[in-house]
């Protein structure tokens, strides 16, 4: 059995997820399914980036102790996976000392053997919301773009890591396709920032600067280890980097880092180069999605009151019909603005009207035939299909969703064509064999929905596999 080792994106716990965020949790679960399915065994984790200076601002501004606030929000994400029907293996906190910390030393520690870790004063701007330093040049009007505000200027004695070192190791790694980047947008960002040419950096914060929190720098008490170095390594740390090697070598490295393109450099530049210092394996993919938005382009935001929460929209239209829409309409390269109002659009029109009312139109028609499935009949339903296979292997889920429409429209057809309803009331003998492949079709099709949709598939096989089928309540009422 070969192993399969997925990965989401470690976020910050300082606020709560909203619907965008599920879009990610999808696509790792589909691939998790679909690699399943093709009899890999698997292992999905994501964890909680604990250690940073907005999670101790936010506590502040809570007015509750970090450790408590990091408990009670990490609890939230952890939860919300749960929520939205995606189980994980692991969920690594970075405030785990036992299991998390002594693989953050251990990673400093390679690095530094290597020569790749020196000491420097330092002047720039440090946005706390990145958690990272910027170049003048990458600030808009002097703010960072992504959350429009000023970054603070930051003047301290911190420890660098020599990324300048592998920039051309980079480049070679990413442009042979050894280090794969998806979607091609996505890899042609990284290649040009790394041929911008690279800077060391900053890789420690001082005490006072991290306000407590953080794993210490072996051999230096006044200096924390900077985010980077720490929740990049969860995804090691998780599978017992540390603390237990067995574990760790059985999975990694990563088949797939699933993340936001808010995070790219990080996971593309920083991440590989840390892990060739180290001398370690590199993850075999990154795959880098967009964002899901409010309308018009707006950030998803809490203070703007336009950021509706998963459990929201689950309990208003069903957990599938959310996991249906973040898949089939948002492209892996592009960015997505979410709206009610194209949401019912598309839930009445693919949903209710079609998939929907093709499987209760087949139950019904079999119900008034009294009609028996054959016991020859293949209930199996393995199917090769080169197509919405390599669409899936791709991570192009709503050209593997198109293939598996066109499925459901050519149904459609043949039921139209064929009119059983008349074979029915002139009991034609063939109604035999209109509905034995209608059957045989709806099941290929709930065969191929399993990876994306797992209880829809659940629900028509289990409608079709009897002898005698019912009719039962529509799958997806109209709205």
């Amino acid at each position: 059995m070969n192993k399969f080792y997925i990965t989401t994106a470690i976020p910050y716990v300082n606020g709560r997820p909203h619907i965008g965020h599920t879009l990610e949790y999808f696509q790792a679960d589909t691939i998790r399914r679909y690699r399943k399915k093709l009899g890999d065994e698997t292992l999905l984790l994501s964890g909680a980036d604990e250690n940073a200076l907005k999670n101790v601002q936010a506590a502040e501004k809570e007015g509750l102790p970090v450790q408590e606030f990091l408990d009670k929000y990490s609890k939230i994400w952890k939860d919300t996976y749960e929520l939205v029907g995606v189980h994980l293996d692991v969920f690594q906190r970075g405030s785990d000392k036992e299991k998390h910390w002594p693989g953050v030393q251990k990673l400093w520690r390679l690095c530094e053997q290597n020569g790749d870790i020196y000491k420097k004063s330092y002047e720039g701007f440090y946005c706390v919301g990145c958690e990272a330093f910027k170049n003048e040049d990458e600030l808009v009007d002097g703010l960072c773009p992504i959350h429009q505000k000023k970054p603070d200027k930051v003047s301290e004695e911190n420890y660098f890591f020599k990324l300048s070192k592998y920039q051309e190791k980079l480049i070679e790694l990413i442009e042979s396709n050894a280090f794969k980047i998806t979607p091609q947008n996505k890899r042609a960002e990284a290649l040009s920032f790394i041929k911008q040419g690279l800077e060391d950096f900053s890789v420690s914060r001082s005490n006072e600067r991290a306000r407590g929190v953080g794993v210490p720098v072996p051999n230096d008490l006044n200096q924390k280890i900077y985010v980077w170095f720490d929740a990049l390594n969860i995804y090691m740390t998780g599978i017992g980097f540390g603390w237990d090697e067995e574990k760790w070598k059985k999975w990694w490295p990563a088949d797939i880092h699933v993340i936001g393109k808010d995070i790219n450099r990080f996971h593309t530049v920083y991440w590989p180069a840390m892990l060739l210092s180290a001398g370690l394996p590199l993850p075999k993919q990154i795959l880098i999605h967009g964002f899901v938005n409010a309308k018009g382009g707006e950030k998803f935001s809490k203070s703007l009151n336009n950021a509706p929460e998963p459990k929201e929209v689950i309990e208003k239209y069903g957990l599938e019909a959310v996991r249906y829409y973040m898949l089939s309409q948002v492209p892996i390269q592009e960015d997505h603005d979410f709206t009610f109002e194209r949401f019912e659009e598309v839930y009445n029109a693919d949903l209710a009207n079609n998939l929907g009312n093709l499987v209760a139109r087949i139950a019904k028609l079999c119900e008034q035939a009294n009609f028996v499935k054959p016991e020859t009949a293949d209930t199996s339903h393995i199917i090769e299909a080169k197509e919405y296979s390599k669409a899936l292997e791709e991570f192009r889920f709503n050209e593997a969703f198109a293939f598996i429409f066109e499925k459901v429209n050519a149904l459609n057809l043949f039921i139209d064509k064929e009119k059983p309803w008349e074979l029915i009331k002139n009991t034609d003998p063939r109604i035999k064999e209109v509905l034995a492949h209608a059957v045989d079709e709806i099941q290929e099709i709930a065969s191929l929905l399993e990876p994306f949709l797992p209880e829809t598939a659940e629900k028509i096989q289990k409608q079709f596999e009897g002898s005698e089928i019912k009719a039962l309540p529509p799958l997806f009422p109209r709205i």
